[in-house]
């Protein structure tokens, strides 16, 4: 059995159900391709009664028909089960199957790809909460976890349920993408011998998403596998773009939209900007959406400095995302050096700027580590300031803020290169004058520290010395 890479976090809560004296029921979601299965298969393979994984379209005999057959290998039986009729029926028998196993330890029964089993009057959702409601729920010795990738559905059936699960979940997992340091500990275990830099490319392209870094080989580099899985013919992402929205939003033609109108705007927009980009209605639908879009890691929200909740401002943080629609979307025709053309053009230095700062506001705890500040309570923001029409002043905006309870404001700058950065008399009067436009705008009194973000760091110069306080490097984010 393979070991579970990173994750502590979700261990942690797993193991503290285990020991729970109640029943529990987790719920456990995340997009496709993350590894929710893989870690309760794993980290329950002693306590697993029963696993039942829902089919996409089927229909409901056929989903009774699995149940029936995922009953027979629980049992250990050679003898075929009569599927039942109903869900009804089919709970009834999980329980009385459940109640022949031995009380000695926490049973799991689990649920994979909870949505696909409630089929179009299926029944199956009412049937389950009845399960649960009337006997599930009072038995000590057993967890149940449910998973789906379907966020949406997730969401506003499981989560935010209004029916016989309101306030039922006694704990929920919402999975997302390795970290930086998980990547690299995954890429070692598969006998990877990259270096930082070439982890930091492939986590820029493809995100933490442990199906896609199964196709990392051994003695391949950054370059070779970029090429290999989005740029060739039959490549495991040339067509995951639209399959992975469809199969997490239900009607997901909205979420694509605003994903790329936010693809387009790197330094994020409001929600009315999006509306109208978009051309989308102001009701809660798009609320939703960008809730979504949110729970399931593809966007980040930022309340500005000095704003409130109605400012907020929505990046797109997802690596695959930002990467498709730079590259693999607009490349008509791939061929085997397709990747290593697109690295030579300018396009290439502005997709390395944006997937950097992607990558940098997943891991701002890591920044914080860095800034020696992890104890520190702060809250961190964006901020831009577009001055009227009218007046003739200047403009700024800064991607990323953390404003600390010690009177102090970190500003972030964050700049991928290939070798240390290098701050010129250019740069440098736009960095004070970015500095003295947000000073002024929001008339703060606390101290500025500006922060330079980088790969291999800063050339030190006249510039550097007068104007960064501190400077980090890409070791930080793989804390």
């Amino acid at each position: 059995m393979e070991q579970i890479t990173g994750r502590k976090e979700e261990i942690a809560l797993l193991e503290e159900m285990v020991k729970s004296k109640d029943a529990g029921l987790v719920a456990v979601y995340g997009r496709r391709r993350v590894g929710k299965t893989f870690l309760i298969r794993t980290y329950f393979q002693d306590r697993m009664a029963f696993e039942l994984t829902g089919m996409y379209g089927a229909s409901m005999k056929d989903q009774l028909l699995q149940f029936s057959k995922a009953m027979q290998r629980a049992m250990g039986s050679q003898l075929e089960i009569k599927p039942p009729a109903t869900w009804v029926e089919a709970f009834h028998a999980l329980e009385k199957y459940l109640e022949g196993k031995k009380k000695n330890k926490k049973w799991v029964v689990f649920l994979d790809e909870f949505p696909w089993l409630d089929g179009r009057k299926s029944g199956f959702l009412s049937a389950f909460e009845h399960f649960w409601n009337t006997w599930a729920s009072r038995q000590s010795w057993l967890l149940i976890v449910i998973c789906g990738s379907a966020a949406s559905w997730m969401i506003s059936h499981v989560v935010n349920n209004k029916g016989g699960l309101h306030n039922r979940i006694t704990q929920k997992i919402r999975l997302l993408p390795f970290t930086l340091a998980e990547t690299e500990a995954y890429l070692k275990s598969q006998g990877s011998k990259l270096d930082r830099y070439q982890v930091l490319q492939i986590y820029m392209a493809l995100g933490g998403i442990p199906q896609y870094l199964k196709n990392v080989g051994k003695g391949s580099s950054a370059m070779q596998v970029i090429q290999k899985i989005c740029f060739t013919k039959d490549g495991l992402l040339t067509g995951e773009f639209n399959n992975l929205y469809d199969s997490l939003f239900e009607m997901a033609d909205n979420h694509i939209k605003a994903v790329k109108a936010l693809a387009a705007a790197p330094g994020g927009l409001t929600r009315q900007e999006i509306i109208d980009t978009c051309g989308l209605s102001s009701g809660g639908r798009t609320t939703l959406m960008l809730t979504e879009l949110e729970e399931s890691g593809f966007i980040r929200s930022a309340i500005p400095f000095g704003k409130n909740s109605k400012d907020v401002i929505y990046r797109l943080i997802d690596e695959f995302s930002i990467f498709y629609l730079r590259f693999i979307e607009k490349l008509k025709t791939p061929g085997k050096d397709a990747w290593m053309k697109l690295t030579a053009g300018a396009t290439y230095k502005i997709w390395c700027g944006m997937a950097f700062e992607a990558v940098c506001l997943k891991h701002i705890d890591q920044l914080k580590e860095g800034l020696g500040i992890q104890t520190v309570e702060t809250v961190e923001n964006a901020w831009r300031h577009v001055p009227a029409k009218d007046r003739a002043e200047s403009g700024a905006q800064i991607d990323l803020l953390i404003d600390r309870q010690d009177r102090c404001i970190s500003i972030c700058e964050m700049k991928f290169s290939t070798g240390p950065f290098v701050i010129d008399k250019s740069y440098a009067a736009s960095l004070q004058q970015k500095m003295d436009v947000f000073r002024q705008v929001t008339r703060t009194r606390k101290t500025l520290f500006l922060t330079m973000v980088t790969t291999y760091g800063l050339k030190e110069n006249n510039y550097s010395a007068s104007l960064v306080q501190r400077s980090l490097t890409m070791d930080v984010l793989f804390a």
